[in-house]
């Protein structure tokens, strides 16, 4: 009996087994449309396996995108051209979900495969917002500081892309409070320096990105599940940790938050990790033990045997795979194969199955 294709719970849905689909961004949308690429891209996960297929972060707004082929959810045609996609994800037993954004300070950057320099309003791009006017890396743009009116208009535009991804057919959805993006630079002491009731100590800069969750929490349906992604520590000394992690989790469980998503780092680019295989699932471990909340584990998880002993030890309760996806898209076919657990194939693939 293997832990990893165990079925999960999460509110009414019930997920054929441990396997998520990490959010990766493609950096392939025009006006922040998805399009065949993601049809593809997202469609061929669902059908290799996958309980729970999550798309790339969704900016709530223009100026919220990491560059300018992100993907969007602040116009109803980005909604409507989702569908499809999720329609087809459901239709392979999976579970469609997606991530909602807003980079901040990390905005208006250039593709990774052009070199991920900042790219100015003159050629396209436009001004970052942050919490205060500090810039990712000596070579970003310098961003603008966010008034409380304006932190108010972000509020909406969580609340109307949670609309818009529930009419565009996911099932699930996560709020993105990780990678050093919007949320997560209100978190960190070393990118929020404001002296009003959202910056200095840590209630008040929990207070955003609490509030997000909770108004997203309240648009979702009660019967389907929100969950957060969080960098539970920058790696920096002086920055967001896991003890702050562990008490923001906390506040997110009493908001009915259903499943934290435990990354690290992402705020500064000066970051000394520690990578190694699954070494961020001792952070999901804390949380989930102290939290009582369930948690995913992502990061360097490439094998079953590994995944299984992730699960089956209790360190977490779902992985999130993203790169050996990309390398891939079977992976959990071929996982349930070698650890010899009971797993369906799509009937158009069943003549191949060993």
């Amino acid at each position: 009996m293997s832990s990893l294709f165990t079925p999960l719970k999460l509110r009414t849905l019930t997920l054929r087994n441990r396997i998520f689909v990490s959010p990766m961004c493609q950096y392939s949308c025009q006006d922040g449309l998805p399009n065949d690429w993601h049809l593809v891209h997202l469609g061929s996960r669902a059908v290799g396996g996958a309980a729970l297929v999550m798309a790339e972060a969704a900016a709530v707004c223009p100026e919220g995108r990491i560059s300018s082929g992100d993907c969007g959810l602040w116009n109803d045609d980005q909604a409507h051209a989702f569908a499809p996609i999720t329609a087809f994800i459901s239709a392979q037993g999976a579970v469609p979900a997606i991530q909602l954004a807003h980079a901040g300070r990390k905005a208006s950057v250039q593709p990774p495969w052009l070199g991920g320099e900042a790219v100015s309003s003159d050629k396209g791009g436009w001004q970052p917002v942050a919490p205060s006017p500090m810039p990712f890396s000596p070579n970003s743009t310098m961003p603008r500081e966010l008034n409380v009116v304006e932190l108010e208009q972000i509020f909406i535009e969580f609340e109307e892309s949670a609309r818009r991804a529930l009419r565009a057919g996911f099932q699930a959805v996560e709020v993105h409070m990780a990678h050093g993006y919007l949320l997560h630079q209100f978190l960190s002491p070393l990118s929020n320096h404001r002296n009003d009731n959202f910056g200095g100590c840590l209630d008040n800069r929990m207070r955003f990105p609490l509030e997000v969750a909770r108004r997203v929490r309240e648009i979702w349906p009660q019967e389907l599940p929100v969950m957060v992604r969080i960098s539970a520590t920058d790696w920096v000394e002086g920055g967001w940790d896991l003890t702050q992690s562990i008490e923001l989790c906390r506040q997110l469980r009493k908001l009915d938050i259903d499943l934290i998503d435990c990354s690290t780092a992402g705020l500064t680019p000066d970051a000394i990790i520690p990578a190694g295989p699954g070494f961020q699932t001792p952070f999901a471990a804390q949380i989930r033990e102290q939290i009582g909340i369930l948690t995913g584990t992502v990061g360097l998880i490439t094998s079953a045997v590994q995944a299984e002993q992730i699960i089956a030890t209790g360190l977490a309760d779902v992985v999130l795979l993203a790169r050996e996806l990309l390398r891939d898209p079977y992976w959990p076919i071929h996982a349930a194969t070698e650890l010899k657990a009971e797993h369906s194939w799509p009937l158009q693939y069943e003549r191949a199955r060993p």
